[in-house]
């Protein structure tokens, strides 16, 4: 291959690069098997013969990068059942050193931490048809070839998927500035300890999830109700926070207003996303496993 082929195959590849990192991460609910999918996808796609012809490079880059993130999700559901405590997908935080990590994502509910969960209960197949066909408007028969099913097959796996994602979605407001001050609303109050604000701002069956995966002490169940996430969030902040040492942030968590924690003396840091629906919060999803954010540069914020 001559180095003028190779330069047209690797610019080829860079106008992909961002729609295989979104879709790869929506797959795998990670960061980092979203990395290694794009990459793995680079070096087949650098390894085709020179001689090679794609007609649709964006279709053939997207159904190698799915096919990564497929077999990958095998054994991530393996690992995930003897995880401890509740699994959470790795945030993606806008701000810093790693925007440009955040703007690999846009403010769509299909990367929102909630819905990403929602995700994490359908078998593979359905979660990569439902996220090929609904979120990136692949053709079925595209699909098809992925997962390994008929392109009848595949129209059934999205429906059920579908099927079962807007029964469990969580309510959720598209108002960004309402979000945001939802948000702000919640961070006042339990910095403050007000336990009176707090409840005003929490929906009464409000969820609350904590991902420690044993690497952290955390709530190894989620927290149900108003008053128990009150009480627990207050508690919270009132053993951990120190206002001489911890940094809090108002950022962008997976493409809509979140919380960042950061305390570099106690070496603690969290990354919170919230679900809100008419100005109070239905979930929250809290994840504090170092090894989810070890791709954070903190020290940038």
């Amino acid at each position: 291959m001559t180095q003028a082929a190779r330069d047209e195959r690797l610019a080829r590849f860079e106008e992909q690069r961002g729609r295989l990192w979104a879709v790869a991460y929506r797959i795998t609910g990670t960061v980092t098997d979203a990395d290694d999918a794009v990459q793995e996808t680079w070096l087949r796609w650098q390894a085709l013969p020179g001689t090679t012809e794609v007609a649709s490079p964006a279709g053939y880059l997207t159904t190698v990068v799915s096919r990564v993130c497929y077999d990958l999700l095998g054994s991530a559901r393996a690992r995930r059942e003897t995880y401890v405590g509740p699994w959470l997908p790795e945030p993606v935080v806008a701000g810093g050193a790693h925007d440009a990590v955040g703007d690999r994502v846009t403010l769509d509910e299909s990367v929102g931490l909630a819905l990403l969960t929602v995700l994490e209960r359908l078998t593979p197949a359905e979660r990569t048809a439902f996220i090929l066909h609904d979120v990136f408007a692949v053709p079925f028969p595209e699909i098809a070839e992925v997962v390994g099913r008929t392109p009848d097959s595949v129209r059934q796996l999205a429906s059920r998927a579908r099927r079962r994602v807007r029964a469990e979605a969580p309510r959720r407001t598209v108002d960004r500035a309402e979000h945001r001050r939802t948000v702000e609303a919640f961070l006042a109050a339990v910095t403050a300890g007000d336990l009176d604000a707090l409840m005003s701002v929490l929906d009464p069956d409000v969820i609350w999830r904590t991902d420690g995966g044993g690497r952290v002490t955390a709530a190894r169940r989620p927290v149900l109700g108003r008053d128990k996430v009150a009480r627990y969030t207050c508690g919270l902040v009132g053993r951990n926070f120190d206002p001489a040492t911890m940094r809090l942030f108002v950022r962008d968590v997976n493409g809509a207003p979140g919380l960042v924690f950061v305390d570099p003396v106690g070496e603690q840091t969290a990354v919170i996303a919230f679900t809100v629906h008419e100005g109070r919060i239905t979930e929250a999803d809290a994840v504090v496993n170092p090894d989810k954010l070890a791709h954070l540069d903190f020290g940038a914020l």
